[in-house]
């Protein structure tokens, strides 16, 4: 069961500031895909044989109508989503050279409006994974705790990605809900703005003290920390030419994910979402790298 965002993505390669500064700017590859932490990691998983539920919003035109479409090539159920009347997310995203984005979305749209109420809380399965914490304004700590405690109620392992925090919250912000979370992936960043630490290992811990059962730090080209508070290891990323991060984290999270599915071990699943997370940026887009990817 995956819950969170998707958008349809057009993806500008390469692209720098002075696109802002000419009429024309002259690209080598402008296209089309689908995107979004949770529709990604859906993509991804689905592209693996997994049995994937995708609980989102949308709407019935033309981008939301792309992304079913995808989702009943790649055999991702939709049934329990909901469709909504604002305009469903279409995210404009700008690729340097060097492989990092800008990028530019539509404040109107579906991209940040998931509420508790979308959510039907009558699935089951193995693992919840939330795409992500901090996306969405109405999705505080209470709506969380609901949605964890939940899934927590049905025997799933919960895990969650995370963003940015947008308005300065810390971890007392997310008292309740962090103790229901079993894996949480955010990434070097996003870490240490939540926590307000220094480092990747300050952050992990201060979490892990929080409740949160398995921390996993992702560390762009050096890989991943991880701490489930008894082991604390770094698993390091192998050397790879980057194109286009778009997309990283999340194939992070579904190489991770995968290899829970499995019952791998803490660190085999590190290592896989490590080795999705090289495949990923080596191509433009967040799923060009995988079988049936747009």
């Amino acid at each position: 069961m995956i819950v969170g965002n998707g958008v349809v993505d057009i993806l500008v390669h390469p692209c720098d500031e002075t696109v802002f500064e000419t009429g024309s700017y002259p690209c080598e590859n402008i296209s089309m895909s689908v995107g979004g932490d949770a529709l990604n990691e859906a993509t991804i998983l689905s592209s693996f044989g997994k049995e994937v539920e995708w609980i989102t919003t949308l709407k019935d035109d033309d981008a939301g109508r792309y992304i079913l479409s995808h989702c009943q090539k790649m055999g991702i159920d939709i049934y329990n989503s909901c469709f909504r009347d604002y305009d469903t997310a279409i995210n404009v995203v700008l690729i340097k050279k060097d492989g990092s984005r800008h990028f530019l979305v539509n404040q109107k749209g579906s991209l940040r409006k998931l509420e508790i109420g979308d959510i039907p809380l009558t699935f089951d399965g193995d693992i919840l994974c939330f795409a992500s914490i901090f996306v969405y304004p109405e999705m505080k700590d209470d709506s969380l705790f609901t949605l964890f405690s939940y899934a927590k109620s049905k025997h799933l392992k919960v895990v969650a990605d995370m963003t940015k925090c947008k308005n300065q919250e810390t971890i007392q912000d997310l008292q309740k809900s962090l103790p229901l979370i079993d894996y949480l992936l955010p990434n070097e960043q996003e870490a240490c703005l939540f926590t307000q630490s220094d480092t990747v290992e300050q952050a992990a811990e201060k979490l892990i003290q929080a409740g949160v059962k398995h921390v996993v730090i992702k560390c762009s080209e050096k890989g991943c920390y991880a701490c489930d508070g008894k082991q604390k290891f770094w698993v390091k990323a192998n050397d790879v030419v980057c194109v286009d991060t778009t997309g990283a984290g999340d194939s992070f999270v579904s190489g991770f994910v995968k290899a829970l599915s499995e019952e791998k071990s803490f660190y085999e699943c590190c290592e896989m979402g490590n080795e999705f997370g090289r495949r990923n940026v080596q191509k433009i887009g967040a799923t060009k790298w995988i079988k049936g990817g747009n």
